[in-house]
C-alpha cells in the first residue's frame, strides 16, 4: 500500500510548509496532491475544477516556492474574474507567504483607488492578482510590465468568459513573454476556452477534479420541507447548530437585509454581503467574519464569489439555487482544506425538482431533516453553559470565589442548589436556555382546506345546478387544447415536439414532466396541444440541466426535445386563456379576436 501523500512528502520549501501547518491545513486535497508537482517541475497546467477543491492553493504554494525574491518584479500573475476572488487569491498569496522572507503581493482590481494601486506597484511586488480590466488599464498606462514575468494563471476562465472578459484576457496573454509557465483552471470547457489552451499552453498536463470528489464529499448535507415559516426556522437551526462562521444564502439583495435584521433581534452577530456595498464595506464585513467579530452573514451568490473564511463551517440555503452547479459553488464555503463542514438546504413543496435535479447532478446524499425541537436547543444550550462552568473552575482564582458565594449563602440565607440556581439564572440572561415555541402550520393542509372549501361554495351559487342537471356537452372542437391551472408565480413558456397528430393527451405531458423533474402537478401551467406540437408553462427559470434531461425524455414514442419558447412570456404579463382554447400566438396584444359568422 502507498504511502498517504503529505504537504511534506511534495517538495515545498520549509517556510511554505511552516505557513501551510499554522493555516491547519492536514492533507492536500486531489488537485493540490496533483497539480504541485507539476508546477514545482515548470510544466504548463489544465485543471478541470469546480471551486471548493482546494485549486488555490494548488497552484499557488508551488508558484510561491519558485520565487525569487530578491527580483523586485513581477514574477506571478494570477487573473481572476471578479474583484472578490482577486482579492480572496492575493490574500491566500499572502498567508503562504507569512514566513517567505521579501515576497510582496498586490490585488488590481476596479473600484479601488489607482494612487493606491501604484503606490502598491512601486513597492515591486513579486505576485499580482488582477482582473482583467483594470489590468488593460495599467498596461495602457505603462505602469507595470512583464518582461520578468515567469508563471500566469487563469482562474476560472470560464467565468471570464460568461462575463465578457476573454479578450482582454487574450491582450494579456499576447504581452506576456513566451516562455513563461501557464496554467489555467476552470469548471467547464468551452469551445473558446479550448482555444486558448491550444494556443497558449504547451504541452500541458491534464488534472481533473470530478463534483463527486470535491468538496461535495467532506460536507454533511441535509434538506428540510419548508413551510410558511422559513424565519421561525432560520433562528431554530441557528440556534441548535454547533459552527464557528456560518453564512445564509438567499436570491435577493433586499433579503440579506432583512434576514440579517432578523438575526440581530434574535441576538445573532449577523451582517448582510451584497452588491450593494461599496468595496470599502464589504472588505470590513469580511475582515470581520475573519476576525470572529462576526458570526453569520447573508449573502447572494455573487456577492459570496470568491469568498474564502476558513472558520466557515455552516451554510444555511435559506433560499434553493436554481441549479446544482450553484449549489456546489455554495457548500464550497466549507469543507475546505481537509476539514469538514455542513449544508442545511430549505425546499419548499413546489421546489422539489430542483432538490431532484442537485442530487441527480452532484451524486450527494441529501437526507432530510425535522425542524430542530426546543429541547434539542435547550439541551444543547445547557451543555455549552457547562463546558464554561468546568472551564471556570479550572481558573486559578477560583477560591477567592468560592469565599464569596459562602458569604453570599449566609448572608442571603440561601441553600447552596438555590444559591446556585440563581447565579446561573443571571449567567443565561444574555442567551436564555428556554426556547419560545414556534408555531408550525403546513401549507399543504390550508391549501387542502381552501380548495374543498371553493368547491363546496361553487355548487351553490346561483343559477348554477347540478352536472346532472345541465345541458351535454359539446362535441369537441378542432381547436388547441389546454389545462387551465391557478397563478403560481412567474412562469416560462416551453416548445415540446410531441403534438395531437402523434396522439398525445394533457396527461401525457403532465405525467412526463411531474415524474422525471417532481414537479407537482399544481405548478404545470398551461399546457396547449397543436398539430404537430405542443406548449407548456413552467416556474421561471428552469435549471439547464434539467432542461437537457427532458430533450431525452419520450412521450408518444417520441422525444420532447424541450425548449424556451420563442414567443414566451412570463406569466406576470400572461392573461388568462379564454375558453376556446385559442393559442395566444393568433392574437395580438389589443385586438380582440374576429366574430365567428
Amino acid at each position: 500500500m502507498s504511502e498517504p501523500v503529505t504537504f511534506s512528502s511534495l517538495n515545498l520549501s520549509s517556510e511554505i510548509l511552516k505557513s501551510v501547518e499554522k493555516l491547519g491545513y492536514v492533507t492536500p486535497s486531489e488537485i493540490q496532491a496533483q497539480c504541485i508537482p507539476m508546477l514545482l517541475d515548470g510544466k504548463d497546467v489544465l485543471g478541470l475544477a469546480q471551486t471548493g477543491t482546494g485549486k488555490t492553493a494548488a497552484f499557488a504554494l508551488p508558484l510561491l516556492n519558485n520565487i525569487d525574491a530578491s527580483i523586485k518584479h513581477p514574477q506571478v500573475l494570477v487573473l481572476a474574474p471578479t474583484r472578490e476572488l482577486a482579492i480572496q487569491v492575493a490574500e491566500a498569496f499572502e498567508q503562504y507567504a507569512q514566513f517567505v522572507s521579501g515576497v510582496n503581493v498586490l490585488a488590481l482590481y476596479g473600484g479601488q483607488s489607482y494612487n493606491v494601486q501604484l503606490s502598491g506597484l512601486r513597492k515591486g511586488p513579486q505576485v499580482i492578482v488582477a482582473t482583467p480590466g483594470r489590468l488593460i488599464d495599467h498596461l495602457n498606462r505603462g505602469t507595470i510590465k512583464f518582461d520578468t514575468l515567469k508563471a500566469l494563471v487563469l482562474d476560472e476562465a470560464d467565468e471570464m468568459l460568461r462575463m465578457g472578459f476573454i479578450d482582454d484576457v487574450e491582450t494579456i496573454m499576447a504581452k506576456t513573454p513566451k516562455n513563461k509557465q501557464t496554467c489555467l483552471f476552470s469548471a467547464t470547457m468551452p469551445q473558446q476556452i479550448q482555444s486558448i489552451c491550444s494556443t497558449y499552453l504547451e504541452n500541458a498536463e491534464h488534472v481533473r477534479i470530478s463534483p463527486r470528489n470535491s468538496t461535495v464529499e467532506s460536507v454533511e448535507q441535509v434538506y428540510w420541507q419548508a413551510n410558511t415559516h422559513k424565519n421561525n426556522a432560520i433562528i431554530r437551526f441557528l440556534q441548535a447548530e454547533t459552527y464557528d462562521g456560518a453564512i445564509v444564502f438567499v436570491r435577493t439583495r433586499n433579503d440579506t437585509v432583512q434576514i440579517a435584521e432578523l438575526l440581530e433581534q434574535a441576538g445573532f452577530s449577523a451582517a448582510p454581503l451584497n452588491g450593494d456595498m461599496n468595496q470599502q464595506a464589504r472588505e470590513r464585513t469580511v475582515e470581520r467574519l475573519k476576525n470572529g467579530l462576526l458570526d453569520i452573514v447573508i449573502a447572494t451568490d455573487v456577492a459570496a464569489r470568491g469568498l474564502d473564511v476558513e472558520r466557515l463551517s455552516l451554510v444555511i440555503n435559506y433560499d434553493i439555487p436554481q441549479d446544482s452547479e450553484a449549489y456546489v459553488h455554495r457548500i464550497g464555503r466549507t469543507g475546505r482544506a481537509g476539514r469538514t463542514g455542513k449544508a442545511i438546504l430549505f425546499v419548499k413543496h413546489n421546489e422539489r425538482y430542483l432538490l431532484k435535479n442537485i442530487i441527480r447532478h452532484t451524486k450527494s446524499n441529501i437526507t432530510q431533516v425535522g425542524m430542530p425541537s426546543t429541547e434539542l436547543v435547550e439541551q444543547k444550550r445547557i451543555e455549552q453553559l457547562a463546558v464554561k462552568i468546568a472551564a471556570s473552575a479550572e481558573q486559578k482564582d477560583i477560591l477567592y470565589y468560592n469565599e464569596l458565594a459562602e458569604k453570599l449563602s449566609e448572608q442571603l440565607s440561601l441553600e447552596g442548589n438555590d444559591l446556585a440556581g440563581a447565579l446561573l439564572f443571571l449567567a443565561q440572561q444574555h442567551a436564555p436556555i428556554k426556547v419560545k415555541e414556534v408555531a408550525i402550520h403546513r401549507e399543504a393542509r390550508n391549501d387542502r382546506d381552501n380548495k374543498s372549501r371553493d368547491r363546496n361554495s361553487r355548487q351553490e351559487r346561483e343559477g348554477r345546478g347540478r352536472r346532472d342537471e345541465r345541458s351535454p356537452r359539446t362535441e369537441r372542437s378542432d381547436k388547441p387544447r389546454e389545462r387551465r391551472n391557478s397563478d403560481n408565480g412567474p412562469m416560462d413558456t416551453y416548445r415540446i415536439d410531441v403534438g395531437r397528430e402523434h396522439g398525445v393527451q394533457v396527461k401525457n405531458i403532465v405525467g412526463a414532466i411531474a415524474n422525471e423533474a417532481d414537479i407537482p402537478s399544481k405548478f404545470i401551467g398551461d399546457i396547449r396541444l397543436f398539430d404537430d406540437h405542443s406548449t407548456v408553462q413552467l416556474p421561471l427559470n428552469m435549471p439547464q440541466d434539467t432542461l437537457k434531461h427532458f430533450q431525452k425524455v419520450f412521450i408518444c414514442k417520441r422525444p420532447m426535445n424541450m425548449q424556451l419558447h420563442k414567443d414566451q412570456v412570463s406569466n406576470q404579463a400572461f392573461e388568462k386563456p379564454r375558453e376556446t382554447g385559442r393559442p395566444r400566438s393568433a392574437e395580438k396584444r389589443g385586438q380582440k379576436h374576429p366574430r365567428k359568422n
